[in-house]
């Protein structure tokens, strides 16, 4: 959530973050009005219960008469709190003031691309068409529906190789390996920064439990310490999470409907940091170079790409994704994101650090991709597949694999 005295004290700063992100300025002159009409019947009511303590055991009817007035103050300061809570849940965090100006996605900028999109002298297939008996969709969906998929023999010693290459580079830097829970309460949910997952209905939901499935590691990662202070010397915390993610794809009806890219459930390696305010930025970039040694470790061509205000994540600061180039597609699509969520997040599931004074502050909290398994396995097969049909395994995943070369089987 955001600082609600920043906001009182430069509204106008968070009505041009709204409209940046293609969001309702309103919000905030509403939200302004409510919190004025709460302040002043929670100074009223302060006031009332001051006046109460004052009577003496011979004024009952006085004293019964501001008791029944504060039952109604408090009755009115829970409704406005309330409505101020909504309202507080749909203002964004303010981008960098850097950060390229856009409507959607038209507006991100090329950073810069390394490697040399892959080219062939043969015919070259989808990943599909090389996968073979490795991704099962059809089986998928007479189980789950569609949007799943079965994954098969080395495809999957594939899946937990990039786990483990994720791990060799990623433990010398201090991240600590964590496999978090997949369900989360709804008002951890929302206090992490996630109200537009809810709203846009992109996340699964458990009635009967009254719990969300998560939908990256991020999201149970961060409220590991909901509640904690940390000493300043402690910081940066890292962590690399590893999980099962889940999601509806709401808004994404008709693209990417056959195969592994865009599904409801996949595999992730998510880098997650806590950080000192004055840092966060240079542990942006920092997350951003683990993403890109990553990729050139497995010697993939890719690009790095600044998302714009309307396209970056509610929650967001500043993001930078990672594109990896698709041959089948002839284009780079996201493999990869890293945000900087400054204390967006850290101010909705209360995690500070103490200062050298012994002063509390709220930390800084950011989160990046290390491997989207499915989009990598994809990247892999597209742009590592032979004039045979056989997928060669990345020079740094054969000592985990255990061969140089794939080939998928096929089905009777």
């Amino acid at each position: 959530m955001i600082d609600v005295n920043l906001l009182r004290e430069s509204p106008e700063k968070f009505k041009k973050s709204l409209e940046l992100k293609n969001g309702d300025p309103a919000l905030i002159n509403r939200f302004l009005d409510l919190d004025k009409d709460w302040r002043d019947k929670v100074t009223a009511l302060d006031k009332l219960r001051a006046l109460k303590n004052t009577l003496g055991s011979d004024d009952r009817d006085k004293s019964r008469e501001l008791k029944d007035k504060e039952k109604e103050y408090t009755a009115e300061i829970d409704i406005l709190a309330k409505e101020r809570e909504v309202i507080i849940e749909q203002i964004p965090n303010i981008p960098a003031p850097d950060v390229p100006y856009g409507k959607d996605e038209s507006g991100n900028v090329v950073l810069h691309e390394v490697g040399e999109r892959t080219k062939f002298d043969f015919e070259h297939k989808d990943y599909m068409s090389l996968a073979g008996g490795l991704i099962n969709i059809e089986k998928a969906s007479e189980v789950s529906g569609s949007r799943f998929g079965y994954i098969l023999g080395d495809l999957v010693i594939l899946e937990f190789a990039l786990v483990r290459l994720a791990m060799d580079k990623l433990m010398p830097h201090g991240f600590i390996p964590v496999i978090p829970p997949v369900m989360i309460k709804p008002e951890v949910f929302r206090n992490m920064g996630k109200i537009k997952f809810i709203e846009g209905g992109d996340v699964f939901y458990l009635p009967e439990d009254d719990l969300y499935l998560a939908a990256s590691s991020e999201h149970t990662i961060g409220p590991f310490h909901m509640n904690d202070t940390f000493s300043y010397k402690s910081l940066p915390k890292r962590y690399m999470g590893f999980s099962t993610c889940f999601r509806r794809e709401a808004g994404s009806y008709g693209k990417d409907t056959k195969g592994i890219l865009r599904v409801h459930q996949f595999d992730k390696v998510e880098m997650f940091s806590f950080c000192l305010p004055e840092n966060s930025e240079e542990e942006h970039k920092f997350l951003v170079e683990r993403q890109e040694e990553l990729m050139q470790t497995l010697k993939l061509p890719y690009q790095t790409v600044a998302i714009c205000t309307g396209d970056m994540g509610f929650g967001d600061y500043r993001q930078i994704d990672i594109e990896t180039w698709m041959p089948s597609q002839g284009k780079y699509r996201e493999t990869n994101s890293a945000s900087n969520t400054t204390d967006f997040q850290a101010r909705g599931i209360n995690v500070k650090y103490k200062d050298k004074e012994g002063k509390k502050n709220y930390v800084h909290t950011l989160n990046a991709t290390a491997f989207a398994i499915g989009r990598m396995l994809i990247a892999i097969i597209e742009n590592y597949q032979t004039e045979k049909g056989a997928i060669i395994v990345p020079e740094a995943l054969r000592k985990y694999v255990g061969k140089s070369e794939i080939s998928a089987y096929h089905r009777d």
